[in-house]
């Protein structure tokens, strides 16, 4: 005769007891006692922007091509500066502004800038990083945003160095040397003009730090939107770099009776001749042009590729 088997209730163990199994509503937290929502047993905090700031800081700092590209540019810009102070320091006379010679150092840095600029984003874009970084903040404007400052910030922090170290360098050595006396009173600063002693002012050390230091990290930030819009890092590198030499180069070949005009407007809101400004020597536009009307131009076109590239990563799938 079959007997029903009879359920053996299992004791449970207390909570206090080392090894003891967790209640399932201490193992799985659940709503409140009042189902007013998920008790989660992490801490929760609100993230913000300071966050992403902080996690874009992290990643550019801890990658071998911020180091590299930085330190070419530092080398680039303070070394040609000092060969080019050498050559000057050489000669008897000064037919440029003091701190010209910072220019040609700059020219070829800023394409250092530019390449940083651009795997900023599209190397996340090659390796997939991407996606852990969207998932960690879908927030993708804030994110962009935060790619924007840190770069901006550090391009601009380092650029500045290189800059005004090359302005002291070149004062050091050529300040004070006579100017010959067929140059155009016009083109010199008061000072210079008043002693005829090529002496740099006060706007001159602006526009060739300060000024010149924003112009790059203009570039540069310019450069990040690019790459966020192709996704493409040789793509976006090519599409700058021809956005920086291309329309320089084309002017030149722009001497025709027809097509001049063109050619000098051409030359003048290049971006070479806008840097040049800076620093008093512009190939196009008068000696009067300081550069600091297409800094602004610059910043417009600028601002305008983030808002292209915000709409862009916020509206396309990975």
């Amino acid at each position: 005769m079959s007997t029903p088997r009879q359920s053996q209730a299992v004791p449970p163990v207390p909570p206090s007891q080392p090894g003891a199994p967790r209640a399932a509503s201490q193992a799985f937290p659940g709503p409140h006692p009042g189902g007013h929502g998920y008790a989660s047993p992490i801490p929760v905090r609100r993230t913000h922007l300071g966050h992403a700031v902080a996690s874009e800081w992290t990643k550019i700092r801890s990658v071998r091509s911020t180091v590299w590209t930085l330190a070419v540019m530092f080398v680039l810009v303070l070394g040609i500066g000092l060969l080019t102070a050498f050559a000057l320091g050489s000669q008897d006379t000064l037919e440029m502004p003091v701190l010209a010679g910072g220019f040609f150092g700059l020219m070829l840095g800023q394409l250092c800038v530019i390449t940083l600029g651009v795997l900023v984003i599209t190397s996340e874009y090659s390796t997939g990083m991407i996606r852990t970084t969207l998932t960690a903040c879908p927030q993708r404007g804030r994110v962009l945003l935060a790619k924007a400052l840190v770069f901006f910030l550090l391009s601009f922090t380092v650029t500045l160095a290189a800059c005004t170290l090359t302005a002291l360098v070149q004062t050091a050595m050529i300040e004070g040397k006579p100017v010959p006396e067929y140059i155009d009173p016009r083109m010199l600063n008061e000072e210079t003009a008043a002693t005829g002693q090529a002496v740099a002012s006060a706007g001159e050390w602006l526009g060739a730090t300060v000024g010149a230091a924003l112009y790059v990290a203009l570039l540069g930030l310019l450069s990040l939107a690019v790459g966020t819009l192709l996704r493409s890092t040789p793509g976006a590198i090519t599409t700058m770099i021809g956005l920086v030499l291309l329309p320089f180069i084309v002017s030149l070949f722009l001497f025709t009776e027809s097509v001049r005009e063109f050619g000098e407007k051409l030359r003048e809101y290049s971006v070479l001749n806008g840097l040049s400004s800076l620093f008093r020597i512009p190939f196009e536009g008068g000696s009067a042009d300081t550069g600091w009307p297409l800094l602004w131009l610059l910043a417009g076109v600028t601002l305008a590729a983030l808002i292209g590239a915000y709409a862009r990563i916020s509206t396309r799938d990975v």
